[in-house]
């Protein structure tokens, strides 16, 4: 199909927008990471602008770049932050100083895009190119936060690295790396380390790079790299942070900070793996510290780190969204077993009860035994998700049983049918969690928004 502007596209509503995004193909192999760089060139180079910090990871990418665009607020930057996938709508994925654009500015995006695409096409050399749904909201990304004078843009990656098309920004000032773990095998590799090469593509000769070193494999890919390209590698790893405290709310730790001794820190959050991400995250701002000559952040203080932290809201992390009731987007094996630390650590004094879901691409299998042996849930429900590549809800559900860990198992179409019914079954001291899928939380989310507004 030959993709263009659409005939009306001056008059597109916000709705209409969305719909002709979501019908752009996800990936094409004519495409390559040439072919961004040509159209962002055709576009000003806006990506220029400002000053980038480049996030890749498997694994918490998103509440380091949540972390980090916080941290900048606090210091008084104007802040930009590009993430996916979005919940519930588009325009999540786009956020200037904390908050999502409006549907106006987001129209506009779309808009400045694609009356370049001709342009764009002449500078590929193909009359066919089309930017991809990635590609596309990654442009308009960029002309947005140009448009909207962004000092400092937190900018995450989709996929991979190497050939992301966000890593046709070829001058970070910082680049992060967060957990490597086995996701998107049939994109990225079959093992940790062809995985951690091509989330070390975003590592640029001369950029500081700050990583989540948990994984000798993934860590010793990283610094490589690095190496090659002449680079300070800063790791960080659990020796660098401490426990403290948990409570219904919030996690207290502690961490060196700069020039300081350890600080004490608090999350608004119950996820332990967010200690993590909050000090790749703290890691990261020392660097900009050390490589910046803005005043605003070469004066940070030990104070201004701990307000931001404590600030930081990241949805659909270990997210209350109703008393008692908890969305986490956990959706690989990895995250499903940071997800289980956090929940024995709960202080649930009734039953918990699980809510389940997946796509077919992830490993299903490991995914519900690390659910179903880890003696946390008393029962469970599998549901269905609006997405083609959704697993078999059946196939799920006998997956859960096996073994006879968790009592009864439910069998739900979709969360429509699901929350009513596990309302009604949750008895006061009763915790609900809800995982295994971004899909399923923003369905979540979208139906609690949608009975908010009736």
């Amino acid at each position: 199909m030959e993709w263009g502007i659409p005939k009306d596209f001056g008059a597109m509503s916000y709705e209409e927008a969305e719909a002709f995004l979501l019908e752009l193909p996800k990936h094409t192999s004519k495409n390559n990471l040439e072919d961004t760089k040509r159209f962002l060139k055709v576009l000003g180079s806006p990506e220029e602008s400002c000053h980038i910090l480049h996030v890749a990871g498997t694994n918490g990418k998103g509440s380091v770049c949540a972390y980090l665009s916080s941290l900048l607020r606090e210091a008084g930057c104007r802040t930009g932050m590009f993430t996916s996938p979005h919940l519930v709508e588009m325009r999540e994925r786009f956020c200037v100083d904390g908050e999502m654009i409006t549907e106006e500015r987001f129209l506009w995006g779309l808009r400045r895009v694609m009356e370049h695409l001709g342009e764009a096409r002449q500078a590929v050399g193909r009359q066919d190119y089309h930017p991809t749904f990635f590609e596309l909201l990654f442009l308009m990304g960029m002309v947005v936060f140009h448009a909207e004078k962004v000092e400092y843009l937190v900018l995450e990656t989709g996929l991979g690295g190497r050939l992301d098309a966000t890593n046709a920004v070829e001058h970070p000032v910082l680049t992060l790396i967060t957990e490597i773990g086995m996701d998107h095998m049939a994109y990225l590799g079959n093992t940790i380390t062809e995985i951690a090469e091509e989330k070390a593509g975003i590592i640029k000769a001369g950029v500081p790079v700050v990583f989540c070193d948990k994984r000798k494999e993934a860590s010793d890919v990283i610094r490589k790299r690095a190496q090659i390209l002449e680079n300070r590698a800063v790791a960080v790893g659990k020796k660098d942070y401490v426990y403290r405290k948990l409570t219904n709310k919030s996690i207290d730790f502690s961490m060196q900070y700069r020039y300081y001794d350890y600080i004490r820190l608090s999350l608004a959050t119950t996820a332990f793996y967010q200690m993590e991400n909050a000090a790749v995250a703290v890691r990261g701002m020392e660097e900009l510290q050390r490589v910046s000559a803005d005043r605003r952040i070469t004066s940070m203080t030990a104070g201004q780190v701990r307000s931001a932290l404590a600030k930081t809201v990241w949805e659909g992390r270990m997210e209350e969204v109703l008393p008692g009731i908890f969305v986490d987007g956990a959706h690989n094996e990895d995250g499903i077993r940071a997800f289980t630390q956090s929940v024995k650590a709960d202080g649930c004094k009734g039953r918990r009860i699980l809510v389940f879901s997946a796509v077919a691409d992830k490993d299903i299998r490991e995914m519900t035994a690390i659910l179903r042996d880890g003696g946390l849930f008393g029962m469970a429900a599998v549901v269905g998700i609006h997405d083609k590549r959704a697993a078999e809800t059946k196939r799920l559900r006998e997956l859960l049983m096996l073994g006879g860990n968790i009592g009864e198992v439910m069998l739900f179409a979709g969360m429509e049918e699901a929350l009513p019914e596990l309302r009604k079954r949750k008895k006061e001291d009763d915790f609900i969690y809800m995982v295994g899928s971004l899909y399923l939380i923003g369905e979540v989310k979208a139906l609690l928004r949608r009975r908010t507004d009736d």
